[in-house]
């Protein structure tokens, strides 16, 4: 065993403390080549991440950076910045700890690459850009240790692909780096432990004691879920006087739009101006540094939030959480649940808060998954390609580079193990040459070839453009909405699509305000307060969540059972009418419903494989029942379903389920569809194809979709075996179509499909006619209108 040092042991004793088992576990690896540390929020495991670096770092001789921190968020930095100066200050620690992201100033970031701190708190797109100088081996020269805080939600995405690959030349840099991960939330340890790896190193996983089970359960309201819709503002007053009962209550939402309306509607019910704040990623960052402040000092009672407020921020006191909505995700809700009650062996306190009738299953499917311990998550699959483009070119702008060296650097991460040099070969020629189509133009010629075998910038300021335009986060195309007049207020930002819907005199909501559009001013929405009209719902940038395989089986196993007691009687009578008249979805099996409404036929087909799968499986379906005679007019998709309406009833199924004729279908379908020249513009921005930023300016959305459009039809036609049309391809089939889950689903069920054929609404298909837009009501009394035709629905469904 490590000893920990006197003047460490006595500041533990100072504070009541003695080291957890998990802290001293990586003390005493401190030298193991990989770490992953899977501990419970409030288990202390930052400190046992920074403890080795602070015990090292104690007597003052080592010279330079050592210890490079890695976290997904800005204020996720400043925020342990805060909390390790504590051990720093209070020890009179000789070390230096700064951060560094794109919030810190041009002279700062000069300064730390020509005198690098100690401690170096950063994002995955400020090391990425560090490595890019040529001075990167003189700054990192005397680096000892890695952590990556929140390791599962980097790994989930491209931008943890990015910060792997820029390990990798850190590792190449110097040698002897020790890497460790931390993280509350790991659904498979040893996958993220192949990714934290410098393969073939090993990397060990260290589980520290999980704590109490969280304390969740679902939200006791005097009134039923309604049979539809997603704010779950019936819940209110229930919630209101959870907020009065607690200290601090995040009150989490899965989309900012939702966000928005829930927190308008807490507002006009808060008769005892409790305060409540909201906080998400397109309102503006004074009004959410705002929000954060006060939630330190404690002076707001809730803010409603989303997922920037997921990850371990330390806000203050807060004991309570509350999810509206179905969580989507056991992992996710796992991640909520710790914000609540930030101390070891102190259980999390959380709400779960169904929006609707179905969600009641889903939420109640969800708790059994946390109590279970059970967390779900897809397998990310081979590293993306345009990733490895842009890491190439940030090794160009480096300096002149071997390109056998850089190929094996790129094999030590676990995501590229597999990568073969004919796929790096590839990609090396885009950033050459532009690829065939395009190798005619200079401006695609980046990469050269010297005389000495090695690659390099065929134009030195190239260097400036690619730092420019480094990272992976696509940036959705949005307005500033501000104040009208000089000088005006910044409320954030709305989606462009959203704003060309808009007319002077329209009102929407956003920061919980009600404003009105006056005019579009040097791209920027003016706006003046108005609460007279019912407002639009803006539309925010943000990802847009759909149930999990895991937690969708775990919904249809319920169904199985006998009775339901852990359900409320509402939802158990409903399910239990589902099953006598028709019946619940099996395991193995797809139920298939066909029945009449309102003159036309209906065709509901409950395929549980997400809201993305579910809405390419419904524009699938149409087409291939248009084929076959049927005549669809429309449909809608939700999570777990698709309804489909028409002039024919369904008689035979088994032809719409072909996978080979659905593949076929979803090629055509794609091809000439706007999502493939969407994933294109993005997977080009990342590998340097198109550039957002130039020197001289910023291009608007309007501007990248135009060009980049025009690029994806010349190479369509022109080049169609482009690198860039391979990776849009494969980006599209794994991102916004999830055409993998369909072909999950159409395996798993094989021939196994029934059909029931009904005389009247199915009771678990009637939520889904009152689905928006399958209702088109306006006006005043919408609400009163909406209740009275789910009343029609239900009674016609049998539920009373």
């Amino acid at each position: 065993m490590t000893t920990l040092p006197p003047q460490f042991s006595d500041w533990f004793a100072s504070r009541g403390w003695s080291i957890h088992p998990h802290q001293q576990d990586m003390l005493d690896r401190a030298s193991d080549p990989a770490l992953l540390l899977i501990a419970p929020t409030g288990g202390g495991k930052t400190l046992a991440g920074f403890l080795p670096s602070l015990v090292e770092l104690a007597d003052g001789q080592h010279k330079g950076l050592h210890t490079l921190y890695i976290s997904p968020l800005k204020a996720l930095t400043a925020d342990i910045k805060r909390n390790l100066r504590t051990p720093v200050d209070e020890m009179s620690l000789p070390i230096r700890i700064e951060d560094r992201t794109g919030d810190t100033s041009r002279t700062q970031k000069k300064r730390q690459r020509a005198d690098p701190p100690h401690i170096l708190l950063t994002t995955p797109e400020s090391l990425a850009l560090l490595t890019s100088y040529e001075d990167a081996p003189r700054m990192f020269a005397g680096l000892k240790r890695v952590i990556v805080d929140e390791i599962h939600s980097l790994a989930e995405s491209k931008r943890g692909d990015q910060m792997f690959l820029a390990l990798s030349r850190l590792q190449a840099m110097c040698p002897d780096l020790r890497r460790v991960g931390l993280s509350a939330t790991v659904e498979d340890p040893d996958a993220i432990a192949h990714l934290l790896a410098c393969n073939p190193d090993p990397c060990a996983i260290l589980h520290a004691d999980p704590g109490p089970a969280p304390d969740i359960q679902m939200l006791v309201t005097e009134q039923a879920p309604p049979w539809s819709g997603s704010g779950g503002k019936y819940a209110i007053p229930a919630v209101l006087e959870q907020v009065k009962a607690h200290k601090t209550t995040l009150i989490f939402h899965n989309t900012r739009a939702q966000a928005e309306i829930f927190f308008h509607n807490i507002w006009l019910a808060n008769d005892e101006a409790l305060p409540i704040g909201i906080h998400h990623g397109s309102l503006d960052r004074q009004q959410r540094e705002k929000v954060e402040q006060a939630m330190v000092a404690g002076d707001l009672k809730a803010i409603v939030c989303t997922g920037t407020l997921d990850l371990g921020i330390d806000w203050g006191d807060v004991d309570l959480i509350i999810q509206i909505g179905a969580p989507k995700n056991v992992k996710r809700l796992v991640q909520r649940i710790g914000r609540a009650n930030h101390r070891y062996n102190a259980p999390s306190k959380a709400l779960l808060v169904p929006a609707n009738r179905f969600e009641v299953v889903e939420c109640v499917a969800a708790l059994e998954a946390v109590r279970a311990g059970t967390l779900d998550g897809d397998p990310r699959g081979a590293g993306p390609r345009d990733v490895l483009c842009q890491h190439i070119l940030i090794a160009a702008a480096a300096g002149p580079f071997d390109v056998d060296a850089l190929y094996h650097e790129i094999l030590t991460v676990g995501a590229y193990a597999s990568l073969s040099r004919a796929e790096f070969d590839a990609c090396l020629d885009f950033c050459a040459t532009g690829g065939y189509a395009l190798r005619a133009y200079d401006q695609w010629k980046r990469l050269q070839q010297r005389s000495d075998g090695q690659w390099q910038l065929r134009d030195p300021r190239a260097a400036q453009r690619i730092r420019m335009n480094i990272g992976t986060i696509q940036d959705t195309d949005t307005l500033k909405v501000r104040y009208k007049g000089r000088g005006g207020k910044s409320l954030g930002e709305i989606e462009e699509g959203f704003a060309a819907t808009l007319t002077p005199g329209d009102t929407f909501l956003i920061g919980g305000q009600i404003v009105r559009y006056d005019s579009l001013r040097e791209m920027t929405v003016q706006v003046t307060r108005d609460a007279a009209k019912k407002p639009k719902i803006a539309t925010f940038a943000g990802t847009k969540f759909a149930t999990s395989t895991q937690l969708s089986h775990r919904i249809i196993d319920m169904f199985q059972r006998d009775t339901w007691p852990e359900l409320p009687t509402h939802t158990t009578d409903w399910l239990a009418l589902q099953r006598r008249v028709s019946r619940l979805p099996e395991p193995g099996r797809l139920l298939i419903e066909s029945f009449p409404h309102d003159g036309r036929s209906h065709t509901a087909v409950y395929g549980f494989a997400g809201r993305n799968a579910m809405q390419t499986l419904g524009l699938l379906l149409t087409k291939r029942m248009e084929d076959i005679g049927l005549n669809p007019l429309g449909f809608l998709a939700t999570d777990y379903a698709i309804l489909i309406w028409g002039l024919k009833p369904l008689s035979d199924p088994a032809p719409l389920f072909d996978i080979k004729d659905l593949r076929d279908g979803f090629e055509r379908w794609l091809a000439g569809n706007a999502v493939m020249k969407r994933t294109f513009r993005g997977s080009a921005t990342i590998a340097g194809l198109i550039e957002r930023n130039t020197p001289s300016a910023r291009k608007s959305g309007r501007q990248a979709t135009f060009s980049s459009d025009i690029l994806y039809d010349t190479l369509a036609k022109y080049d169609p075996n482009h690198l860039m049309l391979d990776i849009t391809r494969q980006e599209a089939m794994r991102g916004l179509v999830d055409f993998g889950r369909i072909e999950e689903m159409t395996t798993r069920i094989g021939d196994r499909i029934d059909l029931i054929t009904l005389d009247r609404v199915a009771p678990l298909a009637a939520p889904l006619l009152l689905e928006v837009g399958r209702v088109p009501i306006k006006g005043q009394a919408e609400e009163t209108l909406l209740a009275q035709e789910a009343a029609r629905l239900m009674d016609t469904a049998g539920l009373k």
